[in-house]
C-alpha cells in the first residue's frame, strides 16, 4: 500500500494553486519517491502533488513512449514555449476513476524545472509526452482536464464517474488488467 493515498473528485483541492518549492531538499525527494510509488500502484503515467493532497509544485511523469522509459521528476515545472500546432488525446486522471474525454493541448512543449537533484534543467517534448506533462502542470494551477470541456459535458462525467465509484466503492482508475 503506497503511503500517499488519492485524493478523489469533486475535492477543492483541486482548485487551489500550488507552492513553488525553494529548492529540492530531501523532504521533497521523498515526496517524489512516495508519489512514485502510488503512480505505480495506481498504474497511472503521471501524478501531480496536489493529487495527493500535498499543494507543492511537483510532478512525476513514468511512461512508456516509443520503445523508451522516461521518467520525469519535476519540481517547479513551467511551460516555457508551445507549438500552434495541436494534437488531441484521451485522457483521463486517476482522482477521476472510470471518465475521460478528448482533450485538445499543443502538441510540442519546452519546460523548464528542477529535477530529483534540484539541477535545472529544460526539456522538449511532443506527443503524448507533452500531453502528460501538462496534464499534470495543470493540476499545479488548480486545473483538471474537465475544465477544458463543456459545463454539460463536465457534469455529466462527474455523474458518471460518481456512478463509477458506487458500483465499485474505491477509487482507481481502471487499466489494462484491471479486474473490473
Amino acid at each position: 500500500m503506497p503511503s500517499l493515498q488519492l485524493v478523489l473528485a469533486p475535492d477543492p483541492i483541486f482548485k487551489k494553486k500550488s507552492e513553488p518549492v525553494d529548492e529540492v531538499t530531501d523532504e521533497i525527494r521523498t515526496l517524489m519517491d512516495d508519489m512514485t510509488d502510488t503512480l505505480k500502484a495506481e498504474n497511472g503515467v503521471g501524478i501531480a502533488a496536489p493529487m495527493v493532497d500535498v499543494l507543492k509544485r511537483v510532478i512525476v511523469i513514468n511512461l512508456s513512449q516509443n520503445d523508451t522509459d522516461i521518467k520525469l521528476f519535476m519540481a517547479n515545472p513551467e511551460i516555457i514555449e508551445k507549438s500552434d500546432e495541436t494534437q488531441v488525446f484521451e485522457e483521463a486522471s486517476l482522482c477521476f476513476p472510470g471518465i475521460s474525454a478528448d482533450i485538445t493541448r499543443p502538441k510540442r512543449i519546452k519546460v523548464k524545472y528542477l529535477d530529483y537533484d534540484g539541477k535545472p534543467q529544460v526539456i522538449e517534448a511532443e506527443g503524448f509526452l507533452a500531453t502528460c506533462i501538462q496534464h499534470e502542470a495543470d493540476y499545479l494551477d488548480g486545473v483538471v482536464y474537465l475544465d477544458y470541456l463543456s459545463k454539460l459535458k463536465r457534469d455529466t462525467l462527474m455523474r458518471k464517474m460518481n456512478k463509477f465509484i458506487k458500483k465499485y466503492g474505491h477509487g482507481h482508475a481502471c487499466s489494462t488488467g484491471c479486474e473490473h
